[in-house]
C-alpha cells in the first residue's frame, strides 16, 4: 500500500530498570551457552508497573514533544502481546481516560509482536479514507513478570522477553518522519505453529495457564511441518511483504539505510531479512536492540527513537521497519525521514 499525506509526529518510550544477561546467567535464569551464541545482552523488568500504565506514559511523552494536547488525537490503536487487563475490560479505555483523551474511536490490535505496523495501517486508512482523522495516536506495552512466563527461556533460544512500552502521534500534517508504505500478509497454514494442539475451547479447570510458545512450536515441527520447511516458508513470505513495500515507496534495497527489525538473535535477523537484501548487519538496529530485550510490538518505536536522538539517522534517510506476529503474519513498512526533531 502507497502511503501519502501521513507522517510520524512523534515517539515516546518508557523502558523500566535493565537486567543484563549475565547477570541473569549467574543467577542461573538464562543458559551460559544461549547467552553466547545468541549475542543478546539484556532486557527490562517492571517492578510492578502494569502494562497499560506503561503504556500511558510512553503515550505522555509522544503528545509533549508532538506539541500535541489530549484533546488534539481523534483516534487511538493499543496493542498488547500479553495481559492487558482482566477479562471483559477494555485497554484502550484506560489509556484514553488516563491520558484524558475525549470520546473517540479506539481498537484494540491483537496482532502479538506485529502490533504496532499493524496499529499503523488501520490509522493509515483513517487518515486517508472517509474518516478523514488528522491525528492519530497509537500505543503498546507489555509486562511479561510473572510465573506463568519464563521471559528468558518461554520464547525459545533467539528472544528475551522484555517489558516496556511505546507510543506515536501520527499527523496528517506533519512530522519528522514520512510514512511511504506499510503492508501486512497472513500465512494461515501456520497457525497452529504457536497454538500447539491446544484446545479451542475456554479454561475448564480455572487455574492460570503456563505460556510456552517455544513448546508449542517444538510440537508441530515434530508433527506438522519440519523446522527446516517452516523457516523457509516463513522467510519467502516475509520477503515478499518487505519487496511490496519497497515497490510501493519507489525505492530499492539499496536505498535503506536502516532496517528495523524486532529484537532478537542477530543471526536470525542476518539470515533472514540482511542478507537476502543485500545489506550489511551495521545498516540494521540490532546493535541496540540486543541490549534491550523483545517488547513485543513496541521494538520497532524504541529502535527508531534511539536511531533519532542519538544522531544516527538523518533526514533523507529511508527506514524499513519489520515485524511479525503468531498466525504467522507478518507487516513491512517503509519511512523516510525528515527532519531531526527537536526532541
Amino acid at each position: 500500500m502507497r502511503v501519502e499525506g501521513v507522517y510520524i509526529s512523534s515517539v515516546g518510550v518508557f523502558l523500566p530498570r535493565r537486567v543484563s544477561a549475565e547477570d541473569a546467567v549467574a543467577d542461573g535464569l538464562y543458559d551460559e551457552e544461549v547467552y553466547k551464541a545468541s549475542g543478546l545482552t539484556g532486557t527490562h523488568v517492571s517492578d510492578g508497573i502494569p502494562a497499560l500504565d506503561m503504556a500511558v506514559t510512553a503515550a505522555r511523552q509522544a503528545l509533549e514533544r508532538s506539541g500535541l494536547d489530549a484533546e488534539d488525537i481523534e483516534s487511538h490503536v493499543h496493542s498488547g502481546v500479553y495481559y492487558q487487563g482482566p477479562d471483559g475490560s477494555y485497554p484502550p479505555a484506560y489509556v484514553l481516560r488516563e491520558l484524558g483523551v475525549g470520546q473517540v474511536p479506539s481498537l484494540h490490535i491483537r496482532q502479538g509482536c506485529n502490533g504496532m505496523l499493524a496499529a499503523m495501517e488501520v490509522a493509515v486508512g483513517q487518515m486517508t479514507g472517509a474518516a478523514e482523522v488528522e491525528t492519530a495516536l497509537l500505543t503498546t506495552a507489555q509486562n511479561f513478570a510473572t510465573p506463568l512466563i519464563d521471559r528468558w527461556r518461554g520464547f525459545g533460544d533467539s528472544y528475551i522477553l522484555a517489558d516496556g512500552a511505546a507510543a506515536a502521534v501520527l499527523s496528517s500534517e506533519d512530522g519528522f518522519a514520512e510514512v511511504r508504505s506499510v503492508n501486512s500478509g497472513t500465512l494461515p497454514e501456520l497457525e497452529a505453529w504457536h497454538r500447539g494442539d491446544e484446545s479451542l475451547l475456554p479454561p475448564q479447570d480455572g487455574a492460570g495457564e503456563r505460556l510456552a510458545v517455544a513448546e508449542r512450536a517444538a510440537r508441530f515441527n515434530e508433527r506438522e511441518m519440519s523446522l527446516a520447511e517452516t523457516v523457509e516458508r516463513i522467510g519467502a513470505f516475509d520477503l515478499d511483504i518487505v519487496h511490496r513495500s519497497l515497490v510501493d515507496a519507489g525505492l530499492n534495497a539499496s536505498d535503506i539505510a536502516r532496517v528495523i527489525p524486532i529484537n532478537q538473535d542477530g543471526r536470525m535477523i542476518e539470515f533472514s531479512v540482511m542478507a537476502p537484501l543485500g545489506l550489511p548487519m551495521s545498516r540494521s538496529s540490532w546493535d541496540y536492540g540486543r541490549s534491550v530485550g523483545h517488547v513485543g510490538a513496541a521494538d520497532l518505536v524504541i529502535s527508531l527513537d534511539h536511531l533519532v536522538r542519538t544522531g544516527e539517522l538523518a533526514p533523507g534517510d529511508h527506514v524499513l521497519l519489520l515485524s511479525q506476529g503468531p498466525g504467522w503474519i507478518s507487516s513491512a513498512g517503509v519511512v523516510t525521514i525528515k527532519e531531526v526533531p527537536a526532541w
